[in-house]
């Protein structure tokens, strides 16, 4: 190649030569970018964020203490703490299970959320304006001089039901019970199990947001026993927030989405019920000596 004319160099003239070859390239780029840009987009699927949880009920650094009465030989503190700085969310719709040892602060924790007990120190949050919370436990809630008819109505217009509403489903009650004739007896002649029936009966008919069952409904005959246990799941599979308090690890497990391991008062873990029941049954020999 000869030298390229005065003012225009090398670069420049070669950029000259290639023009015509750069555009037919670029306009085929085009027409390539035009039919991909035809095409249908892919599609990713991906399953869609869940929802926060939805709070029901919270305690913020929750203490109750108890001051028992001294006498001139009692060795009684002069108080007792049966919660202390607890912090715990009940979100709506779940199935949390409350583990740990007698005296741990357990039937304290549920007198607490059924406002039966008020706090000595921190705060309790219901965030549904009228959340009705049912305790099922022995001799919770009852006037022994009342009849069991009369209990019915009488708890069930306490959780916010109507006395035609309860009178409606005394027939149910009745039934699911078993206590014939004694349902028209006052509760103070019921045996503990009886109390249990009643109970147990009446909660299923109120239906409350949150129900809260205690261990002890674990007393009673074998076939109520079986009969309330199926009952049992049936609530486990609603949507109604549960809550369970016991002793059986093995319940916990089977029945609940979240445990907590309650000890002194205090949570020491929560999270997956396998694993909470697992850390439970490892560690609790340090706290029964």
């Amino acid at each position: 190649m000869g030298r390229p004319p005065r003012g225009l160099s090398h670069r420049s003239s070669r950029q000259k030569l290639l023009a015509p070859a750069a555009k037919k390239l670029s306009l085929h780029r085009f027409a390539f970018f035009a039919r991909m840009s035809a095409l249908p987009a892919t599609t990713i699927a991906t399953s869609p964020p869940s929802p926060p949880p939805v709070h029901i009920i919270s305690l913020r650094n929750a203490g109750v203490c108890y001051h028992p009465l001294r006498t001139l030989f009692s060795k009684t503190k002069k108080e007792i703490w049966a919660l202390r700085g607890l912090n715990l969310d009940i979100y709506e719709g779940e199935k949390l299970g409350v583990i740990g040892r007698n005296g741990s602060g357990k039937s304290t924790l549920m007198r607490v959320l059924t406002g039966i007990y008020g706090l000595d120190e921190g705060t309790i949050t219901r965030h549904k304006k009228d959340t009705h919370v049912e305790l099922l436990s022995l001799g919770v809630g009852f006037e022994g001089t009342l009849t069991g008819r009369e209990n019915a109505v009488l708890n069930g217009m306490l959780m916010g039901k109507s006395r035609k509403y309860m009178t409606a489903r005394l027939d149910a009650i009745h039934e699911f019970s078993g206590l014939g004739d004694f349902f028209d007896y006052p509760v103070y002649t019921y045996s503990s199990g009886m109390n249990v029936r009643l109970g147990f009966s009446v909660a299923l008919e109120t239906d409350p947001d949150v129900l809260l069952i205690d261990e002890v409904l674990g007393v009673g005959d074998q076939v109520f026993a079986q009969k309330s246990s199926a009952a049992l799941k049936e609530k486990f599979k609603g949507n109604r927030t549960v809550v369970l308090i016991s002793h059986n690890a093995s319940s916990i497990k089977d029945l609940c989405e979240r445990a907590i391991w309650l000890e002194r008062g205090q949570i020491l873990a929560q999270g997956n019920p396998a694993d909470v029941a697992k850390f439970y049954e490892t560690n609790i020999h340090k706290y029964t000596r």
